[in-house]
């Protein structure tokens, strides 16, 4: 009973356990690990959410707003951004480590410098840019491939071309989707201003701050007004009785003022966060034009070839016709010769001038006839 099966694996604390890049807002980072459940209670997302940053599972691009976090899937970047910290899935990845440097020197840079975007959307821009700028240099490294080849294709048909034309256009095609679903989403998010206001972890959670001060401070004036409390009704009344009362009138009166302030500075953020959308949904979409472009260029050319090989096509159709008129005039010259080796009795014969008019008149007729075919071929267009 106390002994264990050798290929059975135990489940134990670290079940699920993942490396994780942990970065604050100061720009310092670390090594954690986190197994799935502790991300799920300290960021409040559901399982679902963390099945998009699975670096083992092909995602499409995704961004998601939630309560505390901002969940972001963008091809190699995968992370969970919340208002104190930014976890980043542990990878020896190019993009992934390019990632964490420039965000922990951004944001040590930006400790003396005066900037206004919230912690969230700094690491929420600098996904998008190493995005961005991964997929624009993908598309010119592959415009710097297909050219040439699609260039070669149009002077030079060949089956080898051929083959790589179309490898190509399967790398073209896989690109074009992953650009058009980074340009997609973000274009989602541009349309949808409760899915942008979702992202506002820093004023949530100052506004959440905010209300439990509150909460605190009318517990403490409940506890003092309840131990300086006047036992007596008949007493009277001092002014100092109706302090806590004045207080906490004008506490509600500036509760309900700043609550009005967040909500405009609110609907200012999200025209801030919409114009930094706006600037990356340009540049992809620049992008995604590249990619169209380079499409219609392929497609011209395929074009161009078929219209080459339409006009060979229709060459070789036209000398199979004059080679068929060629075998007719042979074959009736044939059928006269057999007509007149035969072995019968005719009065033709007896006149020796006579076979040499079958023969004029038959070559007169065959020349006709070529003539006919010749004139018919060159001023008539043959389409397959």
């Amino acid at each position: 009973r106390g002994s264990s099966l050798p290929g059975l694996k135990k489940r134990g604390h670290n079940y699920g356990s993942r490396s994780w890049i942990q970065i604050d807002p100061n720009g310092n980072s670390k090594i954690v690990e986190l197994d799935k459940f502790t991300v799920m209670r300290r960021c409040s997302l559901p399982s679902r959410d963390l099945r998009l940053l699975d670096p083992l599972v092909i995602h499409p691009s995704t961004i998601l707003g939630r309560e505390n976090a901002i969940v972001v899937s963008l091809e190699q970047i995968r992370c969970i951004i919340t208002a104190d910290e930014v976890l980043l899935k542990n990878s020896l990845d190019h993009s992934v480590m390019q990632f964490s440097a420039d965000l922990c020197k951004r944001l040590e840079t930006s400790k003396d410098q005066y900037d206004d975007l919230p912690f969230e959307f700094k690491a929420l821009e600098l996904a998008l840019e190493l995005t961005c700028m991964s997929l624009d240099a993908q598309v010119k490294e592959l415009e710097l491939e297909i050219y040439p080849v699609v260039d070669e294709l149009a002077t030079s048909i060949s089956t080898l071309n051929l083959e790589r034309v179309r490898k190509f256009k399967g790398h073209l095609l896989a690109l074009t989707q992953r650009v058009q679903k980074v340009c997609d989403e973000i274009e989602h998010l541009m349309n949808d201003d409760g899915d942008m206001a979702e992202m506002y972890l820093s004023e949530k959670k100052e506004r959440h701050d905010n209300l439990n001060n509150v909460d605190l401070s009318e517990d403490i004036d409940e506890a003092l007004d309840h131990h300086f409390k006047v036992p007596s009704k008949s007493a009277p009344v001092s002014p100092e009785a109706t302090l806590p009362g004045s207080k906490r009138f004008q506490r509600a009166f500036s509760n309900v003022s700043s609550i009005k302030a967040f909500s405009t500075s609110g609907e200012e953020n999200i025209d801030q966060l919409e114009m930094l959308l706006e600037a990356y949904f340009i540049v992809i979409d620049n992008t995604l034009h590249k990619l169209l472009s380079l499409k219609e260029y392929i497609e011209d050319t395929e074009d161009l070839i078929s219209i080459n090989l339409g006009s060979v096509q229709n060459q070789l159709i036209k000398f199979e016709l004059l080679l068929t008129a060629a075998t007719f005039v042979a074959t009736v010259f044939a059928v006269v010769t057999a007509v007149f080796g035969m072995n019968f009795e005719d009065p033709v014969f007896d006149n020796p001038t006579a076979f040499y008019w079958v023969l004029i008149v038959t070559g007169v007729f065959c020349g006709v006839l070529g003539t006919g075919f010749l004139i018919y071929f060159r001023h008539k267009k043959v389409v397959p």
